[in-house]
């Protein structure tokens, strides 16, 4: 069963395109600063490490973990191996972050290491990579009560070290199991292009014994793999599926024949010959498919609808799908030529539009580029590779001018992909092209559902819920912030983005010192007109900003509904942001 097709709606309610923009607020924002008993367990790339997805995966990592089923509680982990918390039920009466769990082994022993990772499974539960190649999965007891007790129940070593990226808790007739997921970046011997590394994740499922009520085994263990470390990867509630956001997508490798077919598919003298081959004018397509010998009229089935082409030989599908665009469809016709071949010619609807691609996602084929069409845009295209720096800006067709390019309208080559995997047969069953909807930051609105991502769409900055259980919308928009897409494009040094579980405010902080919050219109107290319309503005968003005292890099973030949570190596800062109720 192919993959569905898929796209993600949007509420046209929660959009406003009178959004004027964010008013700077000097209102001073309280911020609390705890100095730390031990520094931050950062770990650094090491000159082995080098790669894009290195820098991705671990030069980016977030120190600072938010437990989303207990409010203002987050954790970090010290160099002296130890898991501090710190719970904030009042900002003026904060106390020292305290211990709750060290890790059994001395982790800064080992040279081959990454920056050890946990996830708040559930509110009992917790899964943990000390950064060496070793999984614990911890039952921490109702954390809401302090002082809780952390008590290892697996732990097990799965060699090369990974991070977590995500984890869930299951109860199915009594039998109690847990979903993690893991990411590893390796090296790949084989690889005769790109980077050389491979980006692994992971899925294993510990599952307690029935006949033991303590011990707890590796079930499952499924590995996929891919060229890029996705920017969201999440395994659904029920643990059915398994959602990825991710430039390149991913392959399930289950055995050493599957990746040894894989390897064999990326190694460039296994390209397989074309199925068809296909060229187009601004009017018109042709495209010619290689017919098997003795072929008559009567082996071939044709059909041209205004969107689809369906084509048979002997009953055998060659092609069937969505054309990228409508054709006449009473207009095109095809016919067999002496050299064996098929030839379709297909009338465009939309004069003058080149076709990327003919049939939609379909990549058997090969579009032939006609020399003197490329020789027309290569002249079309002169004036912006001129070896003058503008040799003539009076032109008609003037010099580009790369300075009036903005980091908002730079796109990466390959488009993301948000793809949906079924837990049992491990096979893509949605996908939605994300084009140039940039992926900005995830967030855990509800502990119980999955997180949400967020994805710039224009200007604005929407986020989206996956609902697992609704397979006909499985992606519902939430919430917007307006303007946030653009405004975030202008930061050059963020290093981190979050936002409320509640949507009242959104913030990213740069790699030093300075955090920006953009807070959700509210209604003003006195009376304000836009002096451009003379019309009466009713409600106002706000910009604020707030500067540490450090000059030490900011490692963590998180954001609460009441506060934001910025860590550095030696300190913790805690900023009131909900000071308007």
């Amino acid at each position: 069963m192919e993959a569905a097709n898929c796209s993600l709606r949007v509420k046209r309610p929660l959009l406003d395109p009178r959004f004027e923009g964010y008013k700077l607020s000097l209102e001073p924002l309280p911020c609390y600063q705890l100095e730390l008993d031990a520094a931050v367990a950062e770990v650094k790339l090491r000159d082995d490490q080098y790669t894009l997805e290195h820098m991705h995966a671990f030069g980016m990592y977030n120190y600072l973990h938010c437990d989303a089923w207990y409010q203002d509680s987050v954790y970090y982990i010290d160099n002296l191996g130890r898991i501090m918390n710190l719970t904030v039920m009042l900002d003026t009466a904060l106390g020292k972050p305290r211990e709750v769990f060290r890790l059994p082994t001395d982790v800064t022993a080992y040279d081959n290491r990454l920056c050890a990772s946990i996830h708040f499974t559930s509110p009992s539960w917790v899964t943990l990579s000390d950064g060496t190649g070793r999984l614990y999965v911890i039952g921490t007891g109702d954390r809401g009560n302090s002082p809780e007790k952390w008590e290892i129940m697996f732990n097990e070593e799965l060699g090369n070290p990974f991070i977590i990226i995500h984890s869930i808790s299951l109860l199915k007739a009594e039998e109690h199991s847990v979903a993690i997921l893991l990411l590893r970046i390796e090296k790949e011997e084989l690889d005769l292009k790109g980077s050389g590394f491979y980006v692994s994740l992971e899925w294993v499922v510990v599952t307690k014994k029935k006949e033991d009520s303590k011990k707890y085994e590796i079930t499952k263990h499924h590995v996929l793999r891919g060229k890029s470390v996705p920017h969201y990867a999440a395994i659904e509630p029920n643990g059915n599926g398994l959602m990825i956001v991710s430039y390149k997508s991913f392959k399930v490798i289950s055995g050493d024949q599957d990746l040894e077919e894989n390897m064999d598919e990326d190694r460039p003298e296994k390209i397989k010959e074309p199925l068809y081959y296909w060229q187009q004018s601004e009017d018109d397509l042709t495209v010619t498919v290689r017919l098997p010998e003795s072929s008559t009229k009567e082996d071939i089935q044709i059909q041209f609808l205004p969107d689809n082409i369906n084509i048979k030989l002997k009953d055998i599908q060659v092609l069937e799908g969505k054309l990228y665009s409508s054709i006449d469809h009473e207009g095109s016709t095809w016919t067999i030529k002496e050299n064996d071949s098929l030839e379709i010619s297909l009338i465009k609807r939309n004069e003058g539009l080149m076709w990327p691609e003919l049939v939609v996602g379909d990549k058997q084929g090969e579009l032939i580029r006609d020399p003197a069409q490329c020789a027309a845009i290569a002249e079309r295209l002169m004036h912006l590779t001129s070896d003058e720096l503008n040799p003539n800006p009076d032109k008609e067709k003037p010099a580009c001018n790369a300075q009036e390019l903005e980091e908002c309208d730079i796109f990466f080559e390959e488009s993301s992909s948000l793809c949906r995997f079924d837990g049992n047969t491990l096979k893509t069953t949605h996908v939605v092209n994300l084009g140039s909807n940039q992926y900005l930051f995830s967030v855990i609105v509800d502990p119980k559902e999955m997180p949400c991502f967020c994805l710039r769409h224009d200007v604005d900055a929407l986020l989206w819920q996956p609902h697992c259980s609704m397979q006909d919308d499985m992606w519902e928009h939430i919430a917007t912030f307006n303007a946030l897409g653009y405004v975030q494009a202008s930061k050059r040094d963020k290093k981190f983005f979050a936002c409320a579980p509640n949507y009242s405010y959104a913030a990213l902080c740069e790699c030093l010192r300075r955090v920006f919050i953009y807070r959700q219109p509210t209604p003003m107290s006195t009376v304000l007109y836009n002096r451009k319309e003379g019309r009466h503005v009713g409600q106002v968003a706000k910009q604020q900003v707030a500067s540490l005292e450090t000059n030490d890099p900011i490692l963590g973030f998180q954001a609460t509904n009441e506060r934001l949570f910025v860590l550095t190596t030696k300190n913790l800062f805690l900023i009131r942001v909900n000071t308007e109720n």
